[in-house]
């Protein structure tokens, strides 16, 4: 009886676990280049000295991203990138160190300096890029930001930088509590000349709603199972005990 509590109550927990995943993936269903959160599980033998392995955890196997690309939503903004295909756009952290985002949707501060959506600089080959005023801006396929002036007759268009863009190996990437992505040993990741970028457009979230809100029915329904488990060993010991105190 005691294992099938301790199976019963360790599965409803890591369900619980899941359905917080799954309803996370379901508010980001919008969000500019969202990775949908994957959790895996798997039953692991208690085993104490003196004792022999007949009861199980239910514990976290593997905790990953879904890597695959979201739809291209064309926006025909100029500051807005889209990467195609793998790769990322490499951004300077508030600690100085490096992270990663498919959010595309760059903006410029007061001082011209272009940055994500959130509010970090974007990393250029030579640091942060700095645009000037009155200028008109464009990003091109290999990430390089050009400007030409809007105030005076057009010349040639003035390369202000490059956007760092990577490709490191996705099992060596882990996400943050902030939502960036960064190297599992805390290294910046070298520039990758073959990532490209769609100007003008914005990648989606890779987040399907319906297989995220057909997942919450699915686990909702494995909850009530476990409850029912635990409920059976609740009565099962109720009847033992009325057995043993007629004896």
């Amino acid at each position: 009886m005691d294992r099938l509590i301790y199976t019963a109550a360790s599965g409803a927990k890591h369900i619980l676990e899941q359905q917080a995943t799954t309803s996370n993936n379901l508010a980001n269903v919008s969000t500019t280049g969202f990775r949908a959160q994957i959790d895996a599980f798997r039953a692991v033998q208690v085993d104490a000295p003196g004792t022999l392995p007949t009861r199980a955890f239910v514990v976290n196997s593997t905790v990953g991203s879904d890597f695959s690309s979201g739809p291209l939503q064309m926006t025909g903004r100029d500051l807005d990138v889209a990467v195609k295909g793998k790769g990322w756009i490499a951004v300077q952290t508030a600690d100085g160190s490096e992270a990663y985002t498919r959010n595309g949707a760059l903006q410029m501060n007061p001082n011209g300096v272009l940055q994500s959506s959130g509010g970090l600089n974007v990393q250029g080959d030579g640091g942060p890029i700095t645009v000037p005023p009155e200028v008109t801006v464009s990003i091109g396929g290999d990430g390089t930001v050009s400007a030409i002036a809007s105030t005076t007759k057009p010349g040639a268009p003035t390369v202000l930088g490059r956007i760092k863009l990577v490709n490191p190996p996705e099992q060596d990437l882990v996400r943050g509590d902030d939502g960036l992505f960064r190297l599992k040993n805390g290294a910046a990741a070298p520039a990758d000349p073959l990532v490209a970028v769609a100007g003008g457009a914005l990648e989606g979230s890779n987040v399907s709603p319906v297989d995220a809100m057909v997942t919450m029915i699915s686990l909702a329904r494995s909850f009530e199972t476990q409850m029912s488990l635990l409920k059976n060993a609740e009565n099962n010991a109720a009847k033992a005990t009325q057995i043993l105190a007629l004896s």
